[in-house]
Formats: C-alpha cells, structure tokens, sequence
C-alpha cells in the first residue's frame, strides 16, 4: 500500500459507494465502537465529521463481503474482531482472511498457520477475494476528474448543502483552509486530498476572501 493510498481521505458517500455499505449502517458501527473512521471530530453532529482513509475503506469493504457475501451475522463479526484485536487494531484490513463454514479464519502470524479465529481449530481454508486491490482500483477511478475542472470551484443547490467544493469532487473548500490554517503546505493538503492538484489548492487560497464572502 502506498502513501498516497493510505492518506486519501473518503466522505461517507464516497464509502457507501466503494464498499456497498449504507451510511445509516457506517453510523451505527461508529457509535457501537465496532468501526470508527480514523479521522473523526470528537462531535459527530459536526458537518464532514467522519472522515475514512483508503485502510477504512478495505477494512469495511471486507465487513461488507463476509456479511453480505458469505451471510455472517455482525454480533459474529464483533466477536472476530475481538479475538483478532491480538495481533492487529485493524484486523479487517491488515489480516489475511479466510472463510470455511461461514466461519473467519485468518493467517496467524505467530504460527504461520490458517485458523478459526473463534474456534481456534486450523484449516484449509477459501482465501477472502483480494479486497485491497480492488478498492485501490475503484478508489483512483473514483477520484479521476476532468481536466477542465482543475483549479476551479462550484456549488450546487443539492451538494453540500450549496457549499463551495472543489470542482469534480465534493471536497468542500473550507477544508482546504482547515489544513492550511493547521500548518500544512500546499503539497501537504494535497497528500491528504490525492484527487486535488497543487493548482486547485493555490487558487482555492488565493480567492479564499472571495469564497468565505459569498459562503
């Protein structure tokens, strides 16, 4: 996994789209403590909240196929989760999973071997499909945009709420300044933002007395 994949930062539609998870079911994973985003505000009421990075995004696209796909209940999954937290706090990302019986299995790494990672019982296994690639995939196809679109904003009526966003995508502007205000530069931003581009970071600062004005 590369840099620019783990620092991508991903809106809860965005998620819903990649991972086939609705937002009502991301929101109640967050607030059971089963599933936070790894950028979150403290108060989730807050607008862009929750953010989720390209690990979130595997992590929960795995959650979806065993549940979904091979129809493992979720109490099943949080039980999982709990014996897995052992060897990693992401499990659902950074594990090699198995499934045999409707049943998570995992590579140990300790051992070397495939086991239950409830039963503890060792097997061979159906590895899990390569969920990481295919996120990748989907992710950088998500984040294309046109060439025109490149250092320019827009608002729509039905976007964020009528906020101003960067142009082809639905980073509202008011995050860039966030990061800015906070220290970074304009590489930096762009590390956090991978479908944004140097120039769509200068300009959005350059006009930021003009944006914040007709807010």
């Amino acid at each position: 996994m590369d840099d620019r994949s783990v620092l991508a930062a991903f809106g809860a539609e965005h998620v819903e789209r990649l991972t086939g998870l609705s937002r009502h079911q991301l929101r109640e994973w967050d607030k059971a403590g089963f599933f936070a985003p790894t950028y979150a505000y403290e108060n989730r009421r807050l607008a862009y909240s929750r953010v989720y990075s390209f690990q979130d995004i595997v992590g929960l696209r795995t959650l979806a196929v065993l549940s979904k796909k091979h129809r493992i209940p979720v109490a099943e999954l949080k039980r999982v989760a709990a014996k897995l937290a052992k060897w990693s706090d992401t499990p659902w990302s950074s594990l090699t999973l198995y499934v045999l019986n409707r049943e998570v299995h995992f590579h140990n790494p300790d051992t070397g071997r495939i086991e239950g990672a409830i039963s503890g019982q060792f097997a061979a296994a159906i590895p899990l499909e390569n969920v990481m690639e295919d996120m990748r995939r989907q992710s950088d196809k998500l984040r294309k945009r046109d060439k025109q679109d490149i250092g320019k904003v827009e608002r729509h009526r039905y976007t964020m709420r009528n906020a101003w966003v960067v142009a082809g995508t639905r980073i509202p502007v008011t995050a860039v300044y966030s990061f800015a205000d906070a220290g970074y530069t304009h590489k930096q931003i762009v590390d956090e933002y991978p479908s944004l581009t140097l120039s769509d970071v200068k300009f959005i600062l350059a006009q930021r007395n003009e944006l914040t004005r007709t807010a």
